[in-house]
């Protein structure tokens, strides 16, 4: 299951994403926004991705993901972040995106609206969504000293 949250600057961009994930058969949920409200915040919707995500989540399988978009994507990610468990990365390039996922297993993908082309905002998701963790010796003692100082959660 992947789960996608925006604010409202976000907001079109989440919809293009959503619009591809239909068109490519993935199983998604939207969490909001729902509507182009100026006023939202975007800690919202990355708490709500990211609690869904989260191995602490009734709904946590080690296959979910998240998609989180605000006008920076600086705000999503740091907020995205604060949920145990999560490993929220800021996507800027396809090669920086599928380092993340393959030696940091990221779980959410942080994008920046303001600074995204739909084509490679798009680019982005595809190599978060395909690449797959190798599960090193390295790899996983990092994610677990990470683990342990978010204390065990």
């Amino acid at each position: 299951m992947i789960y996608i949250g925006a604010d409202h600057r976000g907001f079109e961009l989440k919809a293009k994403i959503a619009k591809w994930l239909a068109g490519r058969g993935y199983e998604f949920e939207d969490v909001g926004a729902y509507e182009h409200d100026p006023s939202d915040d975007y800690v919202d919707y990355a708490i709500a991705v990211g609690q869904r995500v989260s191995p602490q989540s009734s709904t946590h399988n080690a296959q979910n993901r998240g998609i989180v978009i605000c006008g920076s994507g600086v705000g999503v990610d740091m907020a995205a972040n604060k949920v145990a468990g999560v490993r929220c990365g800021l996507g800027w390039e396809a090669d920086q995106v599928h380092a993340a996922r393959k030696e940091d297993n990221i779980n959410v993908l942080a994008i920046a609206s303001d600074n995204m082309e739909e084509e490679k905002a798009l680019k982005l998701v595809e190599t978060f969504l395909e690449t797959e963790f190798v599960q090193t010796d390295r790899y996983l003692r990092r994610i677990e000293k990470i683990r342990r100082f978010e204390g065990g959660r």
